[in-house]
């Protein structure tokens, strides 16, 4: 009998701490900071010319769930490619985009083409949280 259950029990803490790390504000490894958040979308008005390449030369794609980021927040860990939860929203956010200097503590949430959409949003504060 016990040559099965600690094995058993061995695996289901495993499992537990593996949850555990794949989720924000379960374990302490994640960072975390409140923001301000606000939405953009691919239009010529609201970029430096093509509205779909990001600055780090990603390619945006209505749909996608993508942000960008205030520079300060760069050397604080949120560079390109790293994933980002965001209290009330579902799932990860990837960090494919910069915003400009003039910004801090400021994360702007990809809407796309959907203009209204992003205008709705409006701006918010938010905790978010990444590794």
């Amino acid at each position: 009998m016990k040559r099965v259950l600690i094995p058993l029990l061995v695996a289901c803490l495993f499992m537990l701490v593996g949850y555990a790390m794949s989720q924000p504000n379960r374990v302490a490894f994640w960072n975390s900071m409140e923001v301000t958040l606000t939405a953009y979308n691919s239009t010529r008005a609201q970029t430096d010319g093509n509205p779909h390449r990001a600055a780090w030369n990603n390619r945006l794609r209505p749909g996608m769930k993508a942000v960008a980021v205030s520079r300060d927040l760069i050397d604080l860990g949120l560079d390109n490619q790293t994933e980002v939860w965001i209290d009330g929203f579902d799932g990860p956010y990837r960090v494919l985009d910069k915003m400009n200097q003039r910004f801090e503590r400021r994360i702007d949430i990809y809407f796309g083409k959907d203009v209204a959409a992003a205008r709705e949003f409006g701006q918010r504060t938010a905790r978010i949280y990444w590794r």
